[in-house]
């Protein structure tokens, strides 16, 4: 079988603009290689072949062994090496290389190429036997490992046998005669688990060390990994093979990883570890903790310079900030792969905007570069600096942010737990690429081993959760499940806090503080201001909400649920009363108690406010809600027969009536909204009197005029509107007269009814704002209840794929949507003036922003602390579509 297709790129051939066919590994091989860069020689086998790999039976088409094997011969001319050969041989590294970077999460093969006469002919190349005979146990298990299927336990163990009995503090403490031993041991583990012997042919180890690594596009943590950042499972891993290079040939080579900034901070620094003598599997997988690389101009300074030569290459040439590998051989810089680095939420929204200031990227692109998730991460919680603290143990920061939660040992039982609704932190020697469904279901990562650059620094920071590594205070006993720093033992199920800024340990749940914006947030979030043309208000119910929701920017309040001030404890005997209320004159009494504390909490938001607008919403809920469960009260009338107390059980009785008369079959489709306002007037015309009545106080008293708006809900028919309207009209306008005052005001509705939707040029007529209401437009829409659906199939739903994304974290742009943009565009038809929004819990989506921007709306509402994030999308939305 031949094809005209190319499968194979030398890094001479490739370029940053086939990253799609190289992945990112390759892409910034054959980038570097083009800019003079030193990167070793080799080739990269795209993520198209990887693809017909699977199509034809996860085995590589011959045309493509073949392809390799030029490929090879080429390499091996370039090179003045053989591979294989037993005098000079040539040893080949085999790496994985996604489109997207998924750190750790596929395989990698180094020192390919030995085998039992090779391995001499590099000790008599090098001249250095040890060195041979530790790359080739090094080789050995990795192809087990990757390769063979081989547990990796089962070779880590007679290392540390073999360490302990020959009293070996490390790996460099073996003697050749040791590391022989342990190659027989390893040959032996490969023979009994894989049953086969270890290969000696070196072609045979190549092509099926490719077939591995293509393989390992879909292992269990690749997948999980994928799920968890929205990545495509169809894209492929390219795989590159790669000349070796050495940095465990004496203390003159090493190998490190180094970031252009501080992936923690954003701060414009090197950030980065190294190992003396090493290669680069030591540093990742956090074996030996590693140096931090502003020491490396102590131990080779001439490759210190020249490594800060390089990264501002590469950063300048990117534009963004670099996650670069490099390897030393006998004092000679070889760079292995440069690629966008991972960083915390504050670290990407530091470097967008220091970047901007540097005249690096522009605005827009700054904008861009930040995620509206980071601006969400950087607002988690803190530790409370006047919090009293019981320190137990102190590691590396490797990533920012508090996290608290039970302790617990493995990444299966942390996902168990978790699922249970326990936050949970885990806590490892270190962890390995198979833990990363514990590492996603915790809170925070706790590791006794490992540097910043090691699996569990790199992955947390990616998904924005606190880490702690290289703790080697702490003991942990697996099989006692518990862990130890000096007389303290703490047990698995027991609380730590885990501080990923300062790297402390704390014992117990430690109390919490609310984040602020820094200043590069707020200069970012100002950038996006000049760019979006959505407004982005909030739902606020009191005075603190609004307070946080204008500090984080909103421009006014687009959902005050007025309900939400009937709930608090104080006040709910009053609204029972009224509910329960049996003649004019009890009403009345109750509405009249309610008016005043209505009255106070519209006075502070709207002071909160200070003029802008603020859409009030009359009582929505059904008036059941307010009254006591009634499943609760047959069993408190129960128990209270049983006892015999008449007096008592009379009023429960007659509650009990009262709460079965109002007894609804469905009430999110009952008598609540604008039907509960026209059967029931006198409670919107209460609420009415004490909107009016803050409003016209903070006027005369204050000057400050109120952009008010009122909102009918839940109407499906204008005549239900203009009923209500009439009312509110009446109301209003008698208070304004009784104190001379002018006040513009606003009369609209909250469009959460298909028929409403249907019917918006009508109602548009007589209404002057519509305000989405998508949480009950999209239960409506899909003909099911939230609270059902996400309990018993909506989970399911999205797992078979049933549907693509939850309707109610966003938007459903092909039912919900079109019905939004149906109704904006129909009202607009006869009333040019309407304000259009949506006040759902959409408004504080990004994609749900989006479509809110494609649709011309006016605003979106949102919670306080999704405003921030609100107006970035806003901002991103109107670059994309520009």
């Amino acid at each position: 079988m031949c094809s005209e297709k190319k499968y194979i790129y030398s890094f001479e051939e490739g370029s940053l603009d086939l990253k799609p066919l190289l992945g990112g590994k390759g892409a910034g091989l054959s980038e570097m290689t083009g800019l003079g860069l030193p990167v070793p020689p080799g080739v990269t086998v795209t993520t198209e072949a990887c693809n017909l790999y699977y199509e034809t039976g996860e085995e590589l088409p011959q045309f493509i062994k073949e392809g390799i094997q030029d490929y090879l011969t080429e390499l091996e001319e370039n090179m003045d090496k053989k591979f294989g050969d037993d005098a000079n041989p040539l040893l080949l590294s085999v790496r994985s290389g996604a489109i997207i970077s998924m750190p750790g999460m596929m395989d990698t093969i180094l020192n390919l190429g030995l085998n039992d006469q090779s391995v001499k002919g590099l000790a008599k190349e090098t001249g250095d036997e040890r060195f041979a005979y530790d790359c080739y146990r090094r080789f050995i298990q990795m192809f087990g490992e990757v390769v063979l299927k081989v547990e990796a336990y089962k070779f880590s163990r007679k290392l540390d046998d073999l360490k302990e009995e020959v009293g070996a503090d490390n790996d460099l403490d073996l003697t050749v005669d040791h590391l022989k031993e342990l190659i027989d041991k390893f040959k032996r583990i490969v023979k009994e688990e894989a049953e086969v012997s270890f290969p000696q042919d070196p072609m045979e180890q190549l092509i099926t060390a490719v077939e591995a690594v293509f393989g390992s596009w879909n292992n269990k943590r690749a997948i999980i990994y994928r799920d968890a950042h929205d990545i495509d499972h169809d894209l492929g891993t390219a795989v590159n093979i790669q000349t070796m290079v050495f940095g465990n040939m004496g203390n003159d080579s090493g190998t490190g990883v180094v970031f252009t900034r501080n992936p923690s901070t954003g701060e414009n620094k090197l950030y980065g570890e190294y190992l003396l003598n090493a290669q680069g599997e030591d540093i990742v997988a956090g074996i030996r903790t590693p140096e931090d690389i502003q020491t490396f101009k102590d131990s080779l300074p001439e490759v210190y310079e020249q490594l800060v030569e390089v990264t501002q290459i590469l950063e300048e040439h990117y534009q963004d900030m670099q996650d670069i590998e490099f390897t030393v051989e006998k004092g000679q810089l070889y760079l292995l792969q440069t690629r966008t680095g991972k960083r915390t939420a504050k670290a990407a929204i530091k470097i967008a905007a220091d970047m901007a200031e540097e005249g690096l990227i522009d605005r827009e692109q700054a904008l861009l570069r930040v995620e509206p998730e980071h601006v969400e991460k950087v607002l988690h919680r803190q530790i409370d600096p006047e919090a009293e603290i019981e320190v137990i143990a102190k590691g590396l920061p490797a990533s920012p942010g508090a996290a608290a939660g039970k302790v617990i040992f493995s990444a299966d039982k942390a996902e168990k737990v978790a699922e249970n609704g326990e936050k949970v932190v885990l806590v490892s020697l270190e962890t390995t690429p198979e833990d990363i469904h514990g590492v996603l279901a915790a809170e925070g990562v706790l590791t006794t081993r490992g540097g910043m650059t090691s699996h569990a620094a790199v992955v947390a920071r990616g998904m924005g959760k606190p880490a702690v590594c290289g703790c080697d205070l702490i003991k942990i006993d697996f099989e006692a499940k518990e862990f130890t720093v000096g007389d303290t033992t703490v047990e698995e199920g027991e609380r730590i806090t885990i501080n990923g800024g300062t790297g402390e340990v704390i014992l117990g749940k430690v109390e919490m503080t609310e984040a602020k914006l820094s200043e590069e947030c707020k200069r970012i979030l100002k950038w996006a201001d000049s760019y979006k043309e959505l407004q982005v208000r909030t739902n606020a119910d009191n005075g603190t909400d609004a307070s946080k929701a204008f500090e984080f920017g909103a421009e006014g309040i687009g959902l005050c649920r007025t309900e939400h001030m009937f709930m608090a404890a104080d006040r709910v005997p009053i609204v029972q009363r009224l509910i329960l209320s049996e003649s004019a004159q009890e009403k009345q009494g109750a509405l009249a108690e309610l008016e005043p504390i209505q009255c106070q909490d519209f006075e502070e938001i709207f002071a909160e406010m200070e003029g802008r607008p603020v859409t009030v919403r009359l009582l929505d809920p059904p008036l059941h809600e307010f009254l006591p469960n009634l499943s609760e009260l047959v069993e408190e009338v129960t128990k209270l027969r049983v006892k015999g107390e008449q007096e008592e059980l009379r009023k429960k009785e007659k509650l009990l009536r009262k709460v079965k008369n109002m007894d609804e079959s469905n009430p999110m489709l009952g008598f609540r909204g604008c039907r509960l306002g026209i059967l029931i007037p006198e409670i919107y015309e209460m609420q009415v009197r004490a909107i009016f009545k803050a409003a016209t106080k903070l006027a005369t008293e204050e000057g400050v005029k109120t952009e008010l708006e009122v909102m009918i809900p839940l109407v499906s028919e204008l005549n239900e509107f203009e009923i209500l309207r009439e009312k509110i009209e009446k109301v209003a306008e008698q208070l304004l007269a009784e104190v001379d005052l002018e006040l513009d005001y606003k009369i609209g509705t909250m469009i959460e009814l298909p028929r409403a939707c249907m019917t918006a040029d009508q109602i548009a007529e007589k209404a002057e704002f519509f305000s989405f209401g998508t949480n009950d437009l999209t239960q409506t829409t899909f003909g099911f209840s939230r609270d059902d659906a996400e309990g018993k199939f909506l989970h399911e739903y999205l797992e078979r794929e049933v549907i693509k994304e939850n309707p109610f974290v966003t938007l459903d742009a092909a039912g919900v949507g079109k019905l939004v943009n149906l109704a904006t565009e129909s009202g607009r038809q006869v009333n040019s003036d309407l304000k259009v929004g949506i006040c759902g819990e959409h408004g504080g989506e990004p994609k749900s922003i989006a479509l809110c921007h494609q649709y011309e709306l006016d605003y979106v509402s949102c919670s306080p602390y999704r405003v921030p994030v609100a107006r970035l999308a806003a901002a991103q939305a109107k670059i994309r579509n520009s």
